[in-house]
């Protein structure tokens, strides 16, 4: 064990994280599911589909919209390209449709908390699963390692060398982690899905991308976002000597600066 920095190598690394991102999903995703019982989701989109029913029928749009196009239940969609096709009479009745659907309390109601609940739903289980295995593992291993790390004999320490604390471990997860590396590129993919993306939010991920490549790779301990955030560096656990406070750090220094000297004066 040596007091220099032994940097883990790409290919641990690389299998310890997509070790750590498919617990991550299996655990996201679980959470998700639970939290969409819990909050009503699916009974909100009930809501939607059985208020879309009603215009549906009352305005006879099954008389000329495919299977496909109304098994869109949330709501009443069409391609401009399929729009164009119909009669004269048919895109009448169907915007009388829509602006119905669009103009019913009850329908925007769920439809606004549908758009709530699910935001909730990905944000709160993608930051508990976050805390889970990245904060609350690492704490209860007590060396900085997540379930990937430790399958693969990779830690996290300070840069200095000593043991990352609670502090530093929480910074690195919740600043790092969950509201840069994870949170933006969902709220960018959001955006595109709804159709509110704009010029800003992809160059804002185009930057995120291009800054953590760069820190991969220029960086002298391959040193991503989350770890320069939090003042923290990924490094082999084997080889690596982590010390557990800085006062301990700091003996050791003394130790070896006394043994330099010891040397330098038995040679003369």
């Amino acid at each position: 064990m040596i007091y220099d920095l032994q940097k883990a190598s790409m290919w641990k690394r690389i299998s310890a994280f997509l070790c750590d991102v498919i617990l991550f999903a299996i655990l996201a995703v679980g959470l998700a599911l639970l939290l969409s019982t819990v909050l009503g989701v699916d009974a909100q989109q009930d809501k939607m589909i059985s208020i879309c029913a009603q215009y549906t029928d009352q305005y006879q749009l099954n008389n000329f919209m495919t299977e496909s196009e109304l098994e869109d239940a949330l709501s009443l969609t069409m391609t401009e390209e399929r729009y164009d096709t119909l009669t004269e009479e048919q895109q009448t009745t169907f915007q009388e449709a829509v602006a119905a659907l669009h103009s019913d309390k009850d329908y925007l109601y769920a439809y606004g908390m549908v758009n709530q609940l699910i935001l909730i739903v990905i944000t709160f289980s993608i930051l508990v699963a976050q805390l889970l295995l990245e904060f609350v593992v690492p704490l209860l291993f007590k060396n900085g390692q997540t379930l990937g790390k430790k399958i693969f004999g990779v830690a996290v320490m300070r840069m200095d060398g000593v043991k990352v604390s609670p502090l530093f471990l929480l910074v690195r997860t919740v600043l790092g982690k969950y509201t840069v590396e994870t949170m933006i590129p969902v709220f960018v993919l959001l955006s595109l899905v709804l159709g509110t993306a704009s010029i800003v939010t992809l160059v804002l991920l185009l930057l995120l991308i291009i800054a953590q490549v760069a820190l991969l790779i220029f960086t002298q301990a391959r040193t991503p976002l989350h770890d320069m955030l939090a003042g923290t560096v990924t490094v082999d656990f084997a080889s690596q000597l982590i010390f557990d406070t800085p006062e301990e750090l700091l003996e050791y220094k003394k130790k070896l600066h006394a043994d330099s000297v010891a040397g330098k004066e038995s040679n003369l």
